[in-house]
């Protein structure tokens, strides 16, 4: 039996089937709706159900884990003895993350013989469930502790993240775009493209006018990234853009006929504030780079 086990939390947007087939517990991120508080439980039918309520005009707004809901989760393991190693969404884009730690550092004053690491992935959705796969497979092949740990860290930044958002008043409500800019950009119809550099921010590449010109600048960004013909995994999170999900997948299969394309729901904590019709998609590479 191990010694130690992998947990994430919902933030790496993957299945509920996946994680339970898996065995890797996760912490869920809670949401409200109204005066109605909902934890994120990582399934597509939530998630359809969210967007949905999205589109006909309710709010959704997000908070952060606290210390005890983390010290909560971890004690079980620890308790039986069990080191963790926790994956959950960039330092940066993460208020959460201090929490973790504080709740980390209670476990170990009570529990000194067990470690407990909360790796800073430098990742967030689609691309933090590529890295927890990545790793449940290691874990699954009886790498050690050490050596997991070894290989996140040479790995992790190598995941590329590539988004872009169809409605500019969702980060308007987030206090993430000015009501001028929301106004200006939906008038004429910009589209910001998104992606995650090596520091794990979010960070604006370009802002194209129109959606399909959007998703096309995705596809030749990868393009760059990724020699044609090469057999790769890519990993496609929608919020409720089915439609542009399979037109990016037909694409990208013209250009890799090997690959291996999942597409799935986008998790609602990472949707709450890019809105439906965010379009994300990740994808293993040697460097990240903005385009």
């Amino acid at each position: 039996m191990k010694d130690f086990i992998i947990a994430t939390a919902s933030t790496a947007d993957l299945t509920r089937e996946y994680l339970e087939e898996h065995n890797v517990p996760f912490i869920s991120y809670s949401y409200t709706i109204g005066d109605k508080l909902y934890e994120d439980d990582c399934r597509e039918e939530t998630r359809q159900k969210t967007y949905e309520d999205m589109r006909n005009g309710s709010i959704l707004t997000t908070s952060a884990i606290n210390t005890y809901t983390y010290k909560e989760f971890f004690e079980p393991f620890v308790k039986d003895g069990k080191s963790v190693i926790f994956l959950d969404m960039s330092r940066p884009l993460s208020s959460s993350y201090r929490f973790c730690d504080e709740a980390i550092e209670e476990l170990k004053e009570e529990y000194p013989d067990v470690m407990i690491v909360n790796v800073d992935t430098c990742c967030v959705s689609g691309g933090l469930g590529m890295l927890v796969k990545h790793v449940v497979d290691l874990y699954e092949k009886d790498t050690s502790y050490d050596d997991i740990l070894k290989w996140i860290e040479d790995n992790k930044l190598r995941i590329a993240h590539r988004f872009t958002v169809d409605d500019l008043n969702w980060l308007k409500r987030g206090g993430r775009v000015s009501n001028a800019s929301a106004l200006v950009g939906t008038l004429l119809s910009i589209k910001p493209v998104l992606y995650v550099p090596d520091a794990g921010t979010l960070d604006v590449v370009a802002k194209i006018r129109g959606r399909k010109a959007a998703l096309n600048s995705i596809i030749e960004a990868i393009k760059k990234d990724v020699p044609a013909g090469s057999e790769i995994e890519f990993n496609i999170n929608h919020a409720d853009c089915m439609a542009d999900a399979e037109y990016v997948r037909d694409e990208l299969l013209k250009v890799y006929p090997d690959a291996e394309i999942t597409i799935t729901g986008l998790g609602v904590v990472i949707g709450a504030h890019c809105g439906p019709g965010l379009f994300t998609i990740f994808y293993m590479t040697d460097k990240r780079t903005p385009a």
